[in-house]
């Protein structure tokens, strides 16, 4: 595998500096403007603010002009990152597509499901992918806008309820299943999904009726190395608390550098990284769905998933004796 170019290097590195800071940065310069000559500027934007605010419960607002940039199918390129479609997906039907591991940063799940690098619309035609995020994102200035571009929305029951029952047909949610607390596991080597207790998801499907669709990600956990505190330390605590009270959690972890030296660095590994779109669960709509059915529909998926593993892990470069752990 040839190895990526100086092009490809920037185009990740600024979606890295993007990911990392840009919901502060977005914050800082709305409040600096309200203090300098271009207030009004800053006073318009948070008028703006003020009355798109359901946007991110109402499907969104993708934009197919940014999402076909050419700068993504270069970051996808450095990695690389592919989607392989295991089976077909019905454009008659909606969709909930639970994406699993969490990784440092869901390389996997931006790259497929908020551009277009990998095709998606071509590997999957009628299909309009939304990746479903926390809501707290959308709160933050420029960067809320940066995230509706991509087609992503918020992972709220009433964002939810509107791309699966009010939008019709052809709709993919993508849910990060394992959520902030996942990304402490995301190591080289790991392959630990959270799945146990994450029920809410298949409640939802049975609820709105939407097909459940597994999706595993070969490699994202790759990509970083992360430093792995001991259970009983303080920084264990300090980080289980920080993920508790906000909802995601401040992961150390180191890449290289920028010029692909082995110095610690924000740069993620060049390592493939590969998204399996698995069969589709077919499910009945079920308004108030009881605990048997969800727990039964849980299994299924899960057994899904953990298949979904064993049938492509060698052809992703795994050894026969890997397994998924599920906890």
């Amino acid at each position: 595998m040839p190895a990526p170019s100086f092009t490809e290097a920037l185009c990740v590195y600024q979606w890295v500096l993007t990911f990392l800071l840009m919901g502060v940065f977005g914050t800082l310069l709305t409040t600096y403007l309200l203090f300098t000559p271009l207030w009004p500027f800053a006073v318009l934007y948070l008028t703006w603010l003020i009355v798109d605010r359901n946007t991110p419960e109402r499907g969104g607002r993708r934009s197919q002009w940014i999402r076909n940039w050419t700068l993504w199918k270069r970051m996808s390129n450095y990695f690389p990152v592919t989607l392989v479609k295991t089976a077909e997906l019905s454009p008659k039907r909606n969709y909930i597509l639970g994406y699993h591991p969490h990784g440092i940063m869901c390389v996997g799940a931006f790259s497929n499901f908020c551009t277009e690098a990998t095709g998606f619309s071509r590997v999957f035609p009628g299909i309009t992918p939304h990746l479903a995020t926390l809501t707290g994102l959308f709160r933050l200035p420029i960067c809320r806008d940066y995230l509706l571009s991509s087609g992503a929305c918020s992972v709220s029951q009433a964002s939810l309820s509107h791309l699966l029952v009010e939008r019709g047909v052809g709709a993919a949610v993508v849910i990060v299943v394992g959520g902030a607390a996942e990304s402490m596991s995301a190591h080289p080597g790991n392959h630990a999904v959270l799945l146990t207790n994450r029920k809410g998801f298949i409640r939802l499907a049975l609820e709105f009726g939407a097909d459940l669709v597994p999706v595993y990600c070969f490699g994202e956990n790759e990509v970083y190395d992360q430093v792995i505190f001991a259970p009983s330390s303080y920084a264990k605590r300090f980080q289980c608390l920080f993920q508790k009270l906000l909802g995601f959690a401040p992961c150390l972890f180191r890449g290289q550098g920028l010029f692909f030296t082995r110095s610690w660095g924000l740069m993620p590994y060049a390592r493939p990284v590969t998204t399996l779109v698995g069969q589709p669960i077919v499910v009945k709509r079920t308004p108030n769905p009881s605990q048997d059915k969800v727990d039964r529909y849980h299994k299924l998926y899960q057994e899904a998933l953990i298949r979904l593993f064993d049938e492509h892990k060698v052809s992703c470069g795994l050894p026969e004796s890997a397994r998924l752990i599920v906890y």
